[in-house]
Protein backbone atom coordinates (compact mmCIF):
# COMPACT_ATOMS: atom_id res chain seq x y z
CA UNK A 1 0.00 0.00 0.00
CA UNK A 2 1.73 3.23 -1.41
CA UNK A 3 2.03 6.05 1.49
CA UNK A 4 0.52 9.60 1.38
CA UNK A 5 2.78 12.22 0.75
CA UNK A 6 3.43 15.41 1.53
CA UNK A 7 3.57 16.79 -1.73
CA UNK A 8 2.05 15.97 -4.91
CA UNK A 9 3.75 13.54 -7.29
CA UNK A 10 5.52 14.71 -9.93
CA UNK A 11 4.30 12.01 -12.43
CA UNK A 12 0.96 10.32 -11.39
CA UNK A 13 1.08 6.80 -10.75
CA UNK A 14 -0.59 5.43 -14.33
CA UNK A 15 0.94 8.05 -16.46
CA UNK A 16 3.05 6.43 -18.58
CA UNK A 17 1.76 2.82 -18.36
CA UNK A 18 -1.75 4.36 -19.91
CA UNK A 19 -0.05 4.64 -23.31
CA UNK A 20 2.50 1.99 -25.10
CA UNK A 21 5.61 3.19 -24.75
CA UNK A 22 6.81 5.37 -27.40
CA UNK A 23 9.04 5.76 -29.76
CA UNK A 24 11.06 8.21 -30.34
CA UNK A 25 12.91 10.30 -33.54
CA UNK A 26 16.61 11.19 -33.16
CA UNK A 27 18.42 13.25 -36.16
CA UNK A 28 20.17 11.34 -38.71
CA UNK A 29 17.54 8.91 -39.33
CA UNK A 30 17.43 7.12 -35.45
CA UNK A 31 14.75 5.46 -34.40
CA UNK A 32 14.39 4.46 -30.57
CA UNK A 33 11.79 1.78 -30.72
CA UNK A 34 10.91 -0.88 -27.89
CA UNK A 35 12.93 -4.28 -28.06
CA UNK A 36 11.32 -6.78 -30.42
CA UNK A 37 11.96 -10.36 -30.15
CA UNK A 38 13.73 -10.67 -33.56
CA UNK A 39 16.00 -8.45 -32.03
CA UNK A 40 17.78 -11.42 -29.37
CA UNK A 41 20.52 -12.16 -32.13
CA UNK A 42 21.81 -8.82 -32.19
CA UNK A 43 21.71 -7.90 -28.45
CA UNK A 44 23.04 -11.38 -27.31
CA UNK A 45 25.95 -10.50 -29.69
CA UNK A 46 26.83 -7.13 -28.53
CA UNK A 47 27.69 -8.56 -25.24
CA UNK A 48 30.79 -10.57 -26.66
CA UNK A 49 32.32 -6.83 -27.32
CA UNK A 50 35.00 -6.38 -24.86
CA UNK A 51 34.24 -2.97 -24.48
CA UNK A 52 30.72 -3.29 -24.01
CA UNK A 53 31.59 -6.55 -21.29
CA UNK A 54 33.89 -4.45 -19.53
CA UNK A 55 31.14 -1.89 -18.87
CA UNK A 56 28.15 -3.57 -18.04
CA UNK A 57 29.01 -6.51 -16.00
CA UNK A 58 25.29 -8.29 -16.41
CA UNK A 59 25.18 -10.05 -19.41
CA UNK A 60 22.61 -12.65 -20.94
CA UNK A 61 23.46 -16.00 -21.58
CA UNK A 62 21.88 -16.59 -24.48
CA UNK A 63 18.90 -15.27 -26.95
CA UNK A 64 16.45 -17.03 -24.88
CA UNK A 65 16.91 -15.27 -21.72
CA UNK A 66 17.44 -11.97 -23.93
CA UNK A 67 14.03 -12.54 -24.84
CA UNK A 68 13.21 -12.71 -21.39
CA UNK A 69 14.70 -9.70 -20.07
CA UNK A 70 12.63 -8.16 -22.73
CA UNK A 71 9.76 -9.16 -21.31
CA UNK A 72 11.39 -7.63 -18.35
CA UNK A 73 11.52 -4.51 -19.96
CA UNK A 74 8.12 -4.88 -21.11
CA UNK A 75 6.68 -5.41 -17.76
CA UNK A 76 8.86 -2.48 -16.38
CA UNK A 77 7.14 0.03 -18.49
CA UNK A 78 3.72 -1.28 -17.79
CA UNK A 79 4.44 -1.16 -13.84
CA UNK A 80 6.57 2.50 -14.53
CA UNK A 81 10.18 1.51 -13.40
CA UNK A 82 12.00 1.76 -16.24
CA UNK A 83 11.74 1.32 -20.41
CA UNK A 84 14.45 0.10 -22.63
CA UNK A 85 14.95 0.90 -26.41
CA UNK A 86 16.61 -0.56 -29.09
CA UNK A 87 18.38 2.44 -31.25
CA UNK A 88 18.29 1.55 -34.51
CA UNK A 89 18.48 3.18 -38.03
CA UNK A 90 14.92 3.95 -39.71
CA UNK A 91 13.37 1.10 -37.17
CA UNK A 92 15.65 -1.81 -38.36
CA UNK A 93 19.33 -2.44 -37.77
CA UNK A 94 20.31 -2.11 -34.17
CA UNK A 95 22.99 -0.03 -33.65
CA UNK A 96 22.79 0.38 -29.49
CA UNK A 97 20.86 0.45 -26.26
CA UNK A 98 19.34 3.33 -24.72
CA UNK A 99 17.37 2.31 -21.27
CA UNK A 100 15.47 4.62 -18.26
CA UNK A 101 15.79 3.20 -14.64
CA UNK A 102 15.76 4.00 -11.31
CA UNK A 103 12.00 5.40 -12.22
CA UNK A 104 10.92 7.50 -9.29
CA UNK A 105 7.54 9.16 -10.26
CA UNK A 106 7.01 11.04 -7.08
CA UNK A 107 10.18 12.83 -7.17
CA UNK A 108 10.17 13.19 -10.92
CA UNK A 109 13.42 10.95 -11.29
CA UNK A 110 15.23 8.65 -13.50
CA UNK A 111 18.72 7.33 -14.68
CA UNK A 112 19.60 6.78 -17.92
CA UNK A 113 22.42 4.05 -19.36
CA UNK A 114 23.37 3.23 -22.79
CA UNK A 115 26.29 1.10 -24.89
CA UNK A 116 26.69 1.35 -28.96
CA UNK A 117 27.72 -1.44 -31.43
CA UNK A 118 31.44 -1.08 -32.05
CA UNK A 119 30.48 -0.53 -35.48
CA UNK A 120 28.40 2.38 -35.05
CA UNK A 121 30.83 4.25 -32.79
CA UNK A 122 31.88 7.50 -33.07
CA UNK A 123 29.23 8.49 -35.53
CA UNK A 124 27.09 10.57 -32.56
CA UNK A 125 24.78 7.29 -32.17
CA UNK A 126 24.58 7.41 -28.47
CA UNK A 127 24.83 11.30 -28.14
CA UNK A 128 21.69 11.91 -30.39
CA UNK A 129 19.59 9.02 -28.46
CA UNK A 130 20.05 9.96 -25.59
CA UNK A 131 19.21 13.63 -26.12
CA UNK A 132 15.73 12.32 -27.68
CA UNK A 133 15.43 10.22 -24.62
CA UNK A 134 16.53 13.17 -22.47
CA UNK A 135 14.07 15.52 -24.35
CA UNK A 136 11.03 13.56 -24.09
CA UNK A 137 11.55 12.62 -20.62
CA UNK A 138 11.92 16.04 -19.35
CA UNK A 139 9.35 17.41 -21.66
CA UNK A 140 6.33 15.23 -22.74
CA UNK A 141 7.00 12.60 -19.88
CA UNK A 142 7.03 15.31 -16.91
CA UNK A 143 10.12 14.08 -15.44
CA UNK A 144 12.29 16.75 -13.75
CA UNK A 145 15.75 15.30 -13.42
CA UNK A 146 17.68 12.49 -15.46
CA UNK A 147 21.09 11.31 -13.99
CA UNK A 148 23.74 8.35 -15.39
CA UNK A 149 26.99 7.23 -14.02
CA UNK A 150 30.37 5.93 -15.73
CA UNK A 151 33.52 4.93 -15.02
CA UNK A 152 36.10 7.55 -14.30
CA UNK A 153 37.71 5.81 -16.82
CA UNK A 154 35.43 5.80 -19.30
CA UNK A 155 36.07 8.85 -21.55
CA UNK A 156 33.58 8.02 -24.35
CA UNK A 157 30.69 7.86 -21.89
CA UNK A 158 32.14 11.05 -20.28
CA UNK A 159 31.98 12.80 -23.76
CA UNK A 160 28.07 11.79 -24.49
CA UNK A 161 27.10 12.83 -21.08
CA UNK A 162 28.33 16.35 -21.12
CA UNK A 163 27.67 16.77 -25.16
CA UNK A 164 24.07 15.85 -23.86
CA UNK A 165 23.67 18.38 -21.20
CA UNK A 166 24.79 16.31 -18.47
CA UNK A 167 26.28 18.35 -15.83
CA UNK A 168 29.22 16.34 -14.06
CA UNK A 169 27.92 16.66 -10.02
CA UNK A 170 30.94 14.65 -8.62
CA UNK A 171 32.49 11.29 -7.91
CA UNK A 172 30.96 8.36 -6.19
CA UNK A 173 34.18 6.96 -4.68
CA UNK A 174 34.76 2.96 -5.53
CA UNK A 175 30.92 2.93 -6.12
CA UNK A 176 30.74 -0.11 -9.07
CA UNK A 177 32.79 -3.69 -10.28
CA UNK A 178 33.83 -3.67 -14.06
CA UNK A 179 35.28 -6.71 -15.01
CA UNK A 180 39.07 -5.74 -13.72
CA UNK A 181 37.83 -4.33 -10.35
CA UNK A 182 35.85 -1.54 -8.23
CA UNK A 183 35.90 2.13 -10.36
CA UNK A 184 35.12 5.58 -9.02
CA UNK A 185 32.30 7.02 -11.08
CA UNK A 186 31.17 10.55 -12.36
CA UNK A 187 27.70 11.23 -11.69
CA UNK A 188 25.98 12.95 -14.29
CA UNK A 189 22.29 14.99 -14.18
CA UNK A 190 20.43 17.18 -16.38
CA UNK A 191 17.25 18.97 -15.01
CA UNK A 192 14.15 20.22 -16.77
CA UNK A 193 15.29 23.67 -18.22
CA UNK A 194 18.99 23.01 -18.65
CA UNK A 195 20.37 24.38 -21.83
CA UNK A 196 22.35 21.44 -23.87
CA UNK A 197 25.74 21.93 -24.34
CA UNK A 198 26.43 22.42 -28.49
Amino acid sequence: MRSTLSTPPAIPAGTLAASPQPTLSAPGGLLLRPWEPSDAAVFLAAYQDLEIRHWHTRQPASEDQVREWFEQYRQAWAQETGASWAVTHGGGEVLGRIAMGSVNLDDGVAGCAYWVLPHARRAGVASRALTALSVWALGEAGFHRLHLDHSTRNHASCRVAVKCGFLLEGTKRSDAVHSDGRHDMHLHARIRGDERSS
